[in-house]
């Protein structure tokens, strides 16, 4: 332990650099300045700091061209002028180590904490490529989740990557600390992007707790951090998982929010001088998206995998909107939640019809299969004809199918609700005898009604 503090400390040193480029302020416009005065030294990606006459304020190479060096900084760009020295240095050196685990980090994996972190002694690319496609192994095993809708009607196996599709208010935050409690994993990654200050306190020490906590490493750039900052968070965490995964760790990553991470990336790719001209969204945004979920997934030869759960904010419950649309078409299953689900008290509010799981039919027995099967039947039946069975304009015995319909949606609806940590075949088990219940009761109500 001793030898590896001592080489974690000696990379941290080595990585000091005491020569800096310096340029000078040369225009403002908008969020970014233009500087002159360094050549082709400088590179995008390179950190930056403009020193005004009253303050230091840093910032990011976001474009380069025949004009100078553009620079997004890091707040507002009051007291900056023209002459101003901007000092440039690399970015600094990211490199993850088990001793993160249970850790607050940011996304230069510096501690928000207050304790002391020294960085790995593997640095890792925050934008690496994924696994070659060809050496990744299949999806793996079903992975047990302590909620039933999830331990059945829409499981979730090692390595998948799934949507978790929300409006505000309709507990998408409490289903996401449901599953990172209760999610099989040596190791869970959380990025919280663009979360509120106060929030990330709660969700540390309420949520997770100190026993969740004890397999957990947290990415944190708040609302109020810099688009750039915001945006290199989802990469942070991925790195992160990503260094677990390449020690053969089952990791679990959790990305709070995609839309956030894309609203940061637009403010950044605007700046570089892109056009949103996808309803609001620069082109940049989809490879964006595809590149990020890309590298979760499946490992390859002896690494792990990293399963995770992408969280996407859709404003009126538009499923059609930009970053729910491209998102759908790279992962591997998709959750929505459904407002009036919520409204009426059940929680999680899964929307089952609207949910998929891709990991299906392989992740369940032949049986397992055909109570999915039949529990979906149900819950189909019932919507389709929810607004003449809500008005009474359906006569009990019209439609045999519709009225096993009717008999199990309730039972259904209290199942969905379960989390009590049980496995999955004790759900399994209680899935088929709520259905077998209510239908049995149906029957002897008939033969009750008939005598």
């Amino acid at each position: 332990m001793a030898q590896n503090i001592l080489q974690q400390m000696t990379i941290a040193v080595e990585n000091l650099s005491v020569v800096r480029n310096v340029g000078r302020v040369l225009g403002v416009h908008g969020g970014t300045v233009q500087v002159g005065g360094v050549g082709d030294s400088a590179t995008v990606g390179d950190r930056a700091r403009v020193f005004s006459d009253t303050r230091e304020i840093a910032g990011e190479v976001v474009r380069l061209d025949s004009n100078g060096t553009h620079v997004l900084l890091v707040g507002a760009l009051d007291g900056v002028c023209l002459g101003n020295r901007v000092v440039f240095e690399r970015p600094p050196v990211f490199a993850p180590d088990a001793s993160w685990i249970g850790r607050v980090i940011d996304p230069d994996g510096r501690p928000l904490d207050g304790a002391p972190l020294l960085p790995g002694t593997v640095p890792r690319r925050m934008r690496a490529d994924p696994p070659s496609p060809h050496q990744r192994r299949a999806m793996g095993a079903r992975l047990e989740t302590g909620l039933a809708a999830f331990n059945t009607l829409l499981p979730i196996v090692q390595g998948q990557r799934i949507g978790l599709f929300a409006g505000s208010g309709v507990g998408k935050s409490t289903l996401l600390a449901d599953l990172a409690r209760g999610v099989t994993a040596d190791v869970i990654v959380i990025a919280l992007v663009g979360e509120r200050g106060r929030e990330v306190r709660h969700f540390v020490e309420a949520v997770l707790g100190v026993e969740g906590m004890k397999r957990a490493v947290i990415v944190a750039a708040t609302s109020e951090r810099a688009p750039q900052v915001r945006r290199r968070c989802a990469w942070a965490a991925t790195a992160v998982a990503e260094h677990f995964r390449d020690e053969g760790k089952q990791v679990l990553l959790m990305i709070d929010s995609v839309t956030r991470f894309c609203e940061a990336h637009r403010e950044v790719a605007i700046a570089g001088g892109e056009v949103a001209n996808l309803r609001g969204f620069p082109a940049s945004t989809g490879p964006a998206i595809a590149a990020l979920c890309e590298r979760a997934g499946p490992g390859a030869d002896d690494a792990g995998d990293i399963t995770a759960v992408f969280s996407v904010l859709v404003a009126g419950s538009d499923m059609d909107e930009p970053v729910a649309d491209m998102l759908r078409g790279v992962l591997d299953g998709h959750v929505v939640l459904d407002r009036e689900i919520a409204e009426r008290g059940r929680f999680p509010a899964i929307d089952v019809l609207r949910s998929v799981s891709r990991s299906l039919p392989d992740a369940a027995t032949p049986q397992e299969n055909a109570l999915i099967g039949q529990a979906r039947a149900h819950l189909g039946a019932y919507a389709r004809s929810e607004l003449m069975i809500q008005s009474g304009l359906y006569s009990a015995g019209s439609d045999p199918k519709l009225d096993a319909a009717i008999a199990c949606v309730p039972a259904l609806d209290q199942f969905l609700s379960i989390n009590d940590g049980r496995e999955s075949l004790a759900h399994f088990a209680k899935l088929r005898q709520a259905m077998n219940t209510a239908v049995h009761k149906m029957k002897q109500d008939d033969l009750g009604a008939g005598s």
